[in-house]
C-alpha cells in the first residue's frame, strides 16, 4: 500500500535520482553556500538517490569508507571526493565568480 505523503526527504532523493541536471544544480548550491556538514548531507543524499551500494563499487570504495566519508564529521580526501562524484555521474568543476576583483 502506497503512503498517503512522501517525506521532503524521499521526494528529493527522487528528484536527484531521475534528473541528473538537477542532481549537478543541487551539488552546485551546496558547494557554494554551505558548509562542510552540508556538503556532506547533500553527498549522502546522492549517495542513497544512485544506490549506495552501487556508488560504492563504481567509486571502488566499500561502503564502511562511504558512510564514515560522507558523516557529518567526513572529511574526503579530493580523490576520493572525485571518485565519489565520478560513481554518480559527476565531477567537480572550477568556475569564475561573478564580478570577482581578484585577479
Amino acid at each position: 500500500m502506497n503512503k498517503p505523503y512522501v517525506s521532503h526527504e524521499e521526494a528529493t532523493i527522487k528528484s536527484l535520482r531521475e534528473d541528473p541536471e538537477y542532481a549537478a544544480e543541487y551539488l552546485n548550491a551546496v558547494l557554494e553556500d554551505g558548509s562542510q556538514e552540508e556538503l556532506m548531507l547533500a553527498l549522502r543524499r546522492l549517495a542513497s538517490a544512485f544506490g549506495l551500494k552501487e556508488v560504492a563499487g563504481r567509486a571502488q570504495l566499500n561502503s564502511k569508507t562511504i558512510y564514515r566519508m560522507l558523516s557529518p564529521a567526513g572529511n574526503p580526501e579530493l580523490k576520493s571526493f572525485q571518485s565519489l562524484l565520478a560513481a554518480m555521474g559527476l565531477r567537480l568543476a572550477v568556475t569564475p565568480m561573478a564580478n570577482s576583483s581578484a585577479h
